[in-house]
Parts: structure tokens; C-alpha cells; sequence
């Protein structure tokens, strides 16, 4: 049985608005503002954000002096490097406060339209025997046949074991059973088949049954989908260019802290800058659950191969002329990374996924998918490698400065501090503003989401590590996520990329002292990464001292049948 939810998922299930009956004629489905009745102070607080990060960053730039060239070579190099990197810095955090700006004003929300009745669907997930409980997949299929459609409409799972025990659960629940296993033109390699892979999984069910449906909804072998999971999504496929829909994502294991921290860090994603994704019909596939067009998928060659295949699908779609939607609705409860070593690895494979698609493909495809798109989707994927670049640069400030002694940028700290905390109030109140747009049945009205934002600091050395292997163009190995209560468990290990990080900044701090290279703000930035680093080892001692009462998992959430690790 599915366990009785304890918020009312229902309520947010309807986000977007009342569906309408759709119009004779096929058309662009209708978009509406978010900023309601307050489009002045929308524009007015995203105008003050900006200008005052702007204005710290054409300060910062007016107060730059050219070393002096009697300097050594190699310290006089090294104040060159500080002040460039310094600058870089503070870019990176321009691009992401235009980021939210844009976002603001662009934010939409679609109007629901009622499904056709004669679309032909077929819902699918998947499951890897022996690493993904089958109880958890079976509450997913138990939901998943109470979806209602009035049109043909099968449910699939797609089983990578042909695994017996699976094949009987879906003869009892009149599901139907998909394997490719056994099958050398379905796990290939590499490509489109890759084995071990979702994509590869979902091309095979395509290439045999794909004809068969218009449309496949899906969700992650550990969401639970509402019964109006197909009504919400289906009707904006009225619009013949809409390749796909696709939801938000929800835990709804949220009694526990880091699932709790990892919700919250998501929902600038999901609840502004998806929408965002509407102004342009360029929304992110998001594969915890969706609606997808068959026809479309079939046109670039099927999912792509990636280890975000979700995401690389996302740009070729788009590259190719289809559109998207975003709907606010909540239509399927998952279950988040409960352990630290579930959620790093989760940012981990997100990360990564995105730096090999901005380092290796992104600029092949900005001429397909055009001024505007490439724009949303350069900003959207900015995060992840500027956020890691900013760090490493930051790490060679702080070496030259601390080792050899060089100074950078020359300002009054007075003057840099105030208009540094200026800048960062802005930014931090135009990210409150938006918090209204929440649509996270968990969080609270008024909120303040410090939480998510202090988790995506401490993932920053994960970034790190992350942002190195795609430049370096290290393999990357596919793995099963642990679902169900097979969570993984967490040991020092766990935190190595942050350790490794406040050993450094530590040694730097030692040596400084004996190098006579100390200063109050100079000081000041490696031993906060010290703390940055060294915060998520300490949260999770202290919490080994607790034993919280356990949750029965709503579903499992997150990463698909394969995640880097």
C-alpha cells in the first residue's frame, strides 16, 4: 500500500490554474506573468539588484593600478594574475545575479489545457534488479495504474534483469514487462543503447513499442505520480511543436536534514528559473517525471547519450526546432539523498553532466538554437563551472598572496566592505522576493531558504572535482543509484573533496605567519573555506549522535537507473 501522505500534495498539484477545453485548432498553449499584481516592484527590486552589483564590479575595475614593474618577475606576475582573477570573481557573481534578474522578469506559468482524449500513452519506469528494492518500484506501478487518462493507456516497466520475481509483480498489478537484456543491438557500448544506462533502456522500449504510443509519460522507479498526473501534463501537447512537459521535483522523505537541505537548494530551479524556461518554450527535461512526445525523440535519434541524458536531450530537442513546457504542478513525490554520500554524488553527476555539455557541446549547438534560447540556456547552465571557477581562482589568490606576498586589487576595505554587503543584500532580497513563486508543498509561506543556499556553498568543492574531470575529459562510470532503504552510508570518506580543500587552505594559513604575509581580509577568506570545507564532516557527527525514528519512503527520488560516482 502507499503510505497516506502528511501534506496535502493535492493542493500543489494544481499550481498553474484550472484546465480549460482545448481550442479546435492546434496552437502555442498561453502563457501568464508570476508577478501578478506587483509587476513595479518586481522590476524595481530585480533593477536595484542589479545596479548595485554592477556597481561594485565597475568600482572594483576603476580601482585596479598597474603593478609596478620593478617588482620580481614572478611577484609581479603573480599581482597581475590576482587582480585579473579578482575581477573574474566578481563577473562570475554578476552573471549570476543577471541570472535571477532575467529570470524574474521572464518567469511564466501555462495555461492548462484539458488532454485529447484519443493521445495514446504509455507511462514507464524502470528498475535494476537486486539494486533497487522491488517493494519501492511496486508502489510506483500501484499509482501509476490509478492515473487517469481517457484515452489508451498502458503502464510499462522496464526491467534491465528479466528478473522473474519482476515479471510476476507486473502480471499481478496487469502491468506490462520490457527487457532488453539478453540483446546485443540493445546494449551497446557506447551510443544510444549504452549499456547499463537509462537512456539506453528507454531507446530500446522505443525502438520496439515507440510506434505503438504518441506520447510516454515517466517517472523514476522511486516517485509515487498523482492521479492526475497524465490530466495535468497531456494537454499541452494541443501545441504540435510541444516535444515535452515536465514537472518539479519533490522529496517526500523530508524529515531528514540533508534531504530537507537538498529540497530547499532546489528550488530556485525549479520554481523560477524553469519557468523562466516557458518565455523562450525552452524548459529542462527533468526525468523524475515528464510527458514526452515520441515523434520528437525519434527525430534526434532518441535520448541522448550523456551522463544528464535529461538535460543533453533537452538541448537537442530544442536545437532542433521543438518546444517546451514547464507546469508548476506537483504530480509525482519522490524521495530525496538521505545520506551525504547520496547527495554528493548526486551533485556530482549534475555538475558534471552540465560542464561536459557547456565545455564540449554547447557552442556547436548556439547556432540551432538561436539568440534568445542560447542566451536562457548559457545563463541556466553558468552555475555549476563558474562556481568552480571562482573557487579555484580564489585558492590561487589566496597562495599568492599568503606565500609569495603579492596584492592585488588595492582599495579601502571600509569602502569595498560596504558596497560589497550592499550588493550581497540585494541579491539576497530579490532571491526572498521570488520565494513567493515556492512551489515546495514542505516549505513554509515566508521562509527564508538560507538552508538551500548553505548547502550549494558546502557542494562547491564537489563542483570543484567535478568541473576538473570534464576539463580533463576523464571517463565518467555509470553506477545504480541506492534507492529505497538501501541509502548509502556516509564515512569520512564521504567528505574527501572538502577535506582535501581545508588541508590545503590550512597549510596556507600555517605558512603565512612564517612568511610574514598577514593581513585581516586576506586572512579572512581561507580560513571561511576552512569552515566551508570542514561544516559538512561536522553536521554529520553531530547528527551520528541521534537516531531519528524512521520514514516509510512516499517513493524514491532523484537520480535515474545511473548516476557518476
Amino acid at each position: 500500500m502507499i503510505p497516506a501522505p502528511r501534506y496535502d500534495y493535492d493542493a500543489y498539484s494544481g499550481l498553474a490554474g484550472p484546465a480549460v477545453p482545448s481550442p479546435d485548432e492546434p496552437g502555442r498553449i498561453g502563457m501568464r506573468r508570476l508577478s501578478g499584481r506587483r509587476p513595479v516592484g518586481n522590476l524595481a527590486i530585480t533593477l536595484f539588484a542589479f545596479a548595485f552589483e554592477a556597481t561594485f564590479v565597475a568600482w572594483l575595475l576603476s580601482s585596479v593600478a598597474v603593478p609596478d614593474r620593478a617588482l620580481h618577475p614572478t611577484l609581479h606576475a603573480a599581482t597581475w594574475f590576482m587582480i585579473v582573477a579578482t575581477l573574474l570573481i566578481e563577473v562570475f557573481r554578476l552573471v549570476n545575479v543577471i541570472t535571477l534578474c532575467l529570470a524574474t522578469i521572464w518567469a511564466r506559468d501555462p495555461r492548462p489545457l484539458t488532454p485529447d482524449p484519443g493521445l495514446r500513452v504509455a507511462f514507464l519506469t524502470t528498475i535494476v534488479p537486486g539494486k533497487e528494492p522491488i517493494a519501492m518500484v511496486e508502489r510506483t506501478l500501484t499509482a501509476a495504474v490509478r492515473v487517469r487518462h481517457p484515452g489508451p493507456y498502458d503502464v510499462w516497466l522496464l526491467d534491465e534483469g528479466d528478473d522473474d520475481e519482476v515479471k510476476a509483480m507486473c502480471e499481478r498489478l496487469g502491468v506490462h514487462h520490457f527487457t532488453r537484456k539478453g540483446n546485443p543491438l540493445d546494449n551497446t557500448p557506447a551510443g544510444a543503447f549504452k549499456e547499463k544506462t537509462k537512456h539506453g533502456n528507454y531507446n530500446s522500449w522505443i525502438r520496439k513499442h515507440g510506434r505503438q504510443y504518441d506520447v510516454f509519460v515517466s517517472v523514476d522507479p522511486d516517485h509515487v505520480p498523482l492521479p492526475n498526473f497524465c490530466e495535468r501534463l497531456l494537454g499541452y501537447f494541443h501545441d504540435p511543436e510541444v516535444a515535452f512537459v515536465v514537472g518539479p521535483q519533490i522529496y517526500g522523505n523530508y524529515d531528514n536534514l540533508v534531504t530537507r537541505w537538498a529540497e530547499s537548494q532546489q528550488y530556485l530551479f525549479h520554481s523560477l528559473l524553469q519557468r523562466a524556461g516557458n518565455r523562450f518554450g525552452a524548459a529542462m527535461l527533468v526525468g523524475t517525471n515528464n510527458a514526452v512526445r515520441i515523434e520528437a525523440v525519434r527525430q534526434i535519434g532518441g535520448l541522448q547519450d550523456s551522463i544528464t541524458e535529461d538535460m543533453a536531450t533537452s538541448l537537442a530537442l530544442h536545437a532542433a526546432g521543438w518546444r517546451s513546457v514547464y507546469t508548476p504542478d506537483v504530480l509525482a513525490v519522490g524521495e530525496g539523498p538521505s545520506s551525504w554520500t547520496d547527495y554528493f554524488s548526486q551533485q556530482y553527476r549534475w555538475s558534471r553532466g552540465t560542464d561536459e555539455v557547456a565545455v564540449a557541446t554547447f557552442a556547436r549547438m548556439v547556432p540551432r538554437l538561436g539568440a534568445r534560447r542560447s542566451l536562457f540556456y548559457g545563463l541556466l547552465m553558468s552555475y555549476y563551472p563558474l562556481t568552480a571557477l571562482a573557487w579555484i581562482l580564489g585558492a590561487i589568490n589566496a597562495t599568492c598572496y599568503l606565500v609569495l606576498g603579492a596584492k592585488g586589487v588595492q582599495v579601502p576595505q571600509q569602502v569595498w566592505l560596504m558596497l560589497y554587503v550592499d550588493a550581497a543584500l540585494f541579491q539576497f532580497l530579490l532571491y526572498l522576493w521570488n520565494r513567493r513563486h515556492n512551489v515546495s508543498p514542505h516549505e513554509e509561506a515566508g521562509s527564508s531558504g538560507l538552508a538551500g543556499m548553505l548547502v550549494s556553498t558546502l557542494s562547491t568543492p564537489v563542483y570543484v572535482s567535478a568541473f576538473l574531470s570534464a576539463l580533463l575529459r576523464r571517463p565518467a562510470r555509470f553506477v545504480v543509484t541506492p534507492k529505497g532503504e538501501s541509502a548509502s552510508p556516509d564515512g569520512v570518506r564521504t567528505f574527501r573533496h572538502a577535506l582535501r580543500w581545508a588541508a590545503f587552505y590550512a597549510v596556507l594559513l600555517i605558512a603565512a605567519p612564517f612568511a610574514g604575509h598577514v593581513d585581516g581580509f586576506m586572512w579572512l577568506w581561507p580560513a571561511l573555506n576552512v569552515v566551508i570545507c570542514l561544516t559538512p564532516l561536522t553536521v554529520w557527527l553531530v547528527g551520528r549522535k541521534r537516531r531519528p525514528a524512521p520514514v516509510a519512503p512516499l517513493a524514491r527520488i532523484e537520480e535515474p537507473v545511473e548516476t557518476y560516482a
